[in-house]
């Protein structure tokens, strides 16, 4: 049930709105100031729309469009005007919401970032994406791992981004952290549909956890985006999907009391427990190691595949950007900004 939409909202439930923004084309310093209002503006056509609800969710790289274009002019920073105009637009139309912001970086390539800021300005998230879209997207590996905030009416929220999705252990690591509502912003294009939809459902289902995701839609001239979110509930099955229609929103109640319900008491395909306590119909408690090669090896940094010495894209140079010399450092260059209110 997603509650008509969210126009019958529950004693516990959460009303999620999913922003299928029109692709915009972002060049300019006053490009992106017109962006911003134009993402005020709707989260405020959000409030209008549903006054039951609670979160909005904009889609990757709503701000910036799909250039890659990684030119100072046009990055953000946490305590920068575009970031404030958002908290305020929070404040002023009282209701959460999730944002996308490519992020300065001095220490390397920007940081494509994630912000969760809720009804009174408070910054309450923030992500940087762990996997940028490799070849194609030039963006600094995130160096925070994945947060998980309280959300309203008793919802643990984890962000991650597009292509972070494709990867299981991101998901799990969000609900293993406790969220019990993963969003997942995006911009991918048509090619991705089916991907998108198998990911967004697997990662609900693998975890007893509701998946909320949303991309860009419609063309900025180049490259069309495919709007297609969709919230889905904590046993895999879509509560609501949407369609490719520019600025539309897509909105659903989801209870966050009763997927922590299910982690609780099923006994059958609560895999997130189960993977830690295998055969616990044997043994006390389950086998609790890590019987894989891939967790071992990656924790131990000797991670290699099979096949690693054939594969053939291992840089940025097929979609134009120089092979990089420097080595991943972590600690150079990152900056937060303190969690705050506006005003």
């Amino acid at each position: 049930m997603s509650g008509l939409g969210g126009l019958n909202k529950s004693p516990d439930g959460v009303v999620i709105g999913l922003v299928q923004l029109q692709n915009p084309w972002v060049v300019t310093k006053e490009d992106l100031a017109k962006q911003t209002d134009r993402i005020c503006q709707l989260v405020g056509k959000a409030r209008r729309n549903l006054s039951t609800m609670d979160l909005i969710v904009f889609p990757e790289y709503a701000l910036h469009g799909l250039s890659m274009d990684t030119n100072p002019e046009i990055m953000c920073s946490l305590d920068g005007p575009e970031v404030e105009r958002l908290r305020q637009a929070c404040v002023d139309n009282r209701i959460w919401g999730c944002f996308s912001i490519m992020e300065t970086n001095p220490g390397g390539n920007p940081f494509n970032c994630g912000i969760i800021i809720d009804d009174r300005g408070t910054l309450k998230l923030y992500y940087r994406k762990m996997h940028p879209w490799v070849p194609v997207e030039p963006w600094e590996p995130g160096d925070i791992g994945i947060p998980v905030c309280d959300g309203p009416n008793g919802s643990k929220i984890a962000l991650i981004i597009c292509h972070d999705g494709m990867f299981p252990e991101m998901a799990r690591e969000s609900a293993y952290k406790g969220a019990n509502i993963m969003l997942r912003t995006a911009g991918y294009t048509a090619p991705i549909r089916h991907a998108w939809h198998v990911t967004n459902q697997a990662n609900a289902f693998c975890n007893l956890m509701y998946t909320a995701n949303v991309c860009l839609a419609g063309s900025d001239g180049s490259f069309n985006s495919m709007g297609e979110g969709m919230i889905v509930n904590y046993d895999g099955v879509p509560l609501v999907t949407g369609n490719g229609i520019p600025d539309e929103i897509i909105t659903a109640e989801v209870r966050p009391r009763l997927c922590d319900e299910a982690r609780q008491v099923w006994g059958v395909e609560n895999n997130i427990y189960q993977l830690g306590h295998r055969g616990y119909v044997a043994v006390k408690g389950g086998a609790q190691d890590c019987p894989y090669t891939f967790m071992q090896d990656l924790a131990g940094g000797r991670y290699q595949l099979p096949w690693e010495d054939k594969v053939k894209v291992t840089d940025g140079a097929s979609c134009g950007f120089a092979a990089p010399t420097r080595l991943y450092n972590p600690a150079k260059g990152s900056s937060t900004v303190p969690l705050r209110k506006v005003g």
